[in-house]
């Protein structure tokens, strides 16, 4: 039995284990194999992202891309800690929004994770979340793991989204009631 932050507990057997196993293996696979990086990157260079979830604890740190090409047991890893927990699904994240998180994060010039506020959330999660709030757009790029919401301790939010808006990579959102910001690889666009 795991329990979560939120009170939400799930029983898992083995079978369910191993078939979460296989079905993670996949999906990172193929979501990390068949992507054009957003951003190119000279050869042999390694691009790396720090994250914690802020609300089950579990984190990623350390390389998810060596030249242009992702590495898809870090991308296991990452789709598991960016899945949503409410419903304890896990979907591929795609690799080009990790590029912008990394970038972003290589040019505030900190040390310190992000917390993660929300990376993938399924479409009734995403539902559930704007009858209950401001800001949860109907067709949430969330819903198709390609946004990632984000801030820094050490890090004014502000500042995090004027490094985003200059690199033009993909949608930026800024939330100061909330100290966040949202980055996600569709168009770019601000709000």
């Amino acid at each position: 039995m795991f329990s979560f932050d939120s009170g939400f507990n799930v029983s898992l057997s083995r079978r369910d284990m191993l078939k979460g196993g296989l079905t993670l293996s996949t999906a990172a696979l193929i979501s990390a194999t068949s992507i054009t990086p957003a951003i190119a990157m000279p050869s042999g260079g390694n691009y790396s992202v720090s994250f914690r979830n802020e609300h089950t604890g579990e984190s990623f740190s350390g390389v998810y891309r060596v030249g242009n090409k992702y590495l898809p047991q870090a991308f296991e890893r990452i789709n598991y800690v960016l899945r949503d927990f409410r419903a304890n699904e896990v979907f591929p994240i795609d690799p080009r929004a990790i590029d912008i998180v990394s970038i972003v994060h290589q040019n505030l010039k900190t040390g310190s994770p992000y917390s993660l506020l929300s990376g993938y959330r399924s479409p009734k999660t995403n539902s559930m979340l704007r009858s209950h709030g401001e800001g949860v757009a109907k067709r949430s790029l969330h819903m198709a793991g390609q946004a990632i919401d984000v801030r820094l301790p050490d890090t004014n939010p502000k500042y995090i989204r004027d490094i985003a808006v200059k690199i033009a990579a993909g949608g930026v959102g800024y939330y100061p009631k909330s100290g966040f910001v949202h980055m996600d690889s569709g168009t770019f666009r601000t709000w």
